[in-house]
């Protein structure tokens, strides 16, 4: 058994976290931070946990084999320069590492498992991938692996909980029920992760022009990246089951995909459909799992050399 540490754990992110360290088999939640609610039980402010923990927060720790950093963007890097994490595994849950960023002379591994499994293998630095960015990569790196697409064209809708636990005009059930909008239309954060993870990977250099969507539901990510390419539907259907195959969590659907198939879980669906020379691939995934703390527990797993799905065998929510 290791001893798990969570800093900022308020959250939708560190909520998640901490439910699923309660449930893994080879890791034990040892302490959950956050400055503004020390010594309150972590069941005041996730009370779907009554009966299940009995920690408080505290201040501040780094007692622990692995640390999750659970913190908004921008603030694991102040964490990580004012604590000594030791010989901790990192995993840090934000955005301040996902581009190259070093800490103390030292880069992270981008920890989305499908494109570096083999670098995450023992890493004491991971840097989990964002919840946009996880879903439409795992659409477009087999193409841009093996074809020359220089062009792609994504929109995406996510639901309330991508936009955090803060409040906000547009996460107000009033402003969200049977209602959608656009946001951060081609100026999306994740975009400049997405560019820089695969640009030694693509046989050209491509753009990814990307529309997301606020969604008038709670969870889930629904992803579609058009481009051309000379492949049939058969060829790229081969060429992605293929590239997927033994993955533990990504599976090709040759049926039509929706949300509720990956809602509560940490996997991602992906389905392709073809007409004259546009493809558009599918991808869905649930935000707060495959796309943040779902992620952050893989990485831990392949860390530590612990099998890939422990604690990660969960039941969608199909109805």
């Amino acid at each position: 058994m290791i001893k798990a540490g969570i800093i900022g754990g308020t959250g939708y992110t560190g909520g998640e976290l901490i439910r699923l360290l309660l449930n893994h088999p080879n890791a034990e939640l040892s302490f959950v931070t956050s400055y503004s609610n020390v010594g309150k039980k972590v069941t005041d402010l996730h009370q779907d946990l009554i009966g299940e923990i009995d920690l408080e927060f505290i201040d501040n720790s780094t007692e622990a084999d692995v640390l999750f950093l659970a913190l908004p963007h921008k603030e694991s890097k102040i964490w990580l320069e004012n604590n000594n994490v030791g010989n901790a595994v990192v995993i840090d849950l934000g955005n301040d590492f996902r581009i190259g960023e070093t800490y103390q002379g030292n880069s992270f591994v981008y920890g989305l498992p499908e494109l570096n499994l083999d670098k995450i293998k023992g890493a004491k630095l991971i840097a989990n991938p964002g919840c946009f960015a996880t879903a439409i990569q795992l659409g477009i790196i087999p193409i841009l692996q093996n074809q020359e697409v220089s062009e792609i064209y994504t929109t995406g809708i996510t639901g309330a909980t991508g936009a955090g636990k803060s409040l906000s005009e547009t996460t107000h059930f009033s402003w969200r029920q049977n209602n959608i909008s656009a946001y951060k239309t081609l100026t999306h954060q994740h975009l400049g992760e997405i560019k820089f993870q695969l640009k030694e990977l693509s046989k050209v250099p491509f753009s990814v022009q990307f529309v997301p969507w606020r969604g008038d539901f709670a969870r889930g990510i629904f992803v579609s990246s058009t481009f051309k390419t000379s492949l049939s539907l058969e060829e790229l259907f081969e060429l992605y089951e293929n590239f997927y195959e033994g993955q533990m969590f990504t599976t090709v659907s040759r049926k039509e995909i929706n949300l509720k198939q990956v809602v509560n879980t940490n996997r991602c669906l992906i389905n392709i459909e073809k007409n004259g020379d546009f493809t558009v691939v599918h991808s869905a995934i649930d935000n707060l799992l495959k796309g943040a703390s779902g992620q952050a527990i893989h990485n831990m797993n392949i860390s530590f050399g612990f099998p890939e799905n422990a604690g990660l065998k969960l039941k969608s929510i199909a109805f």
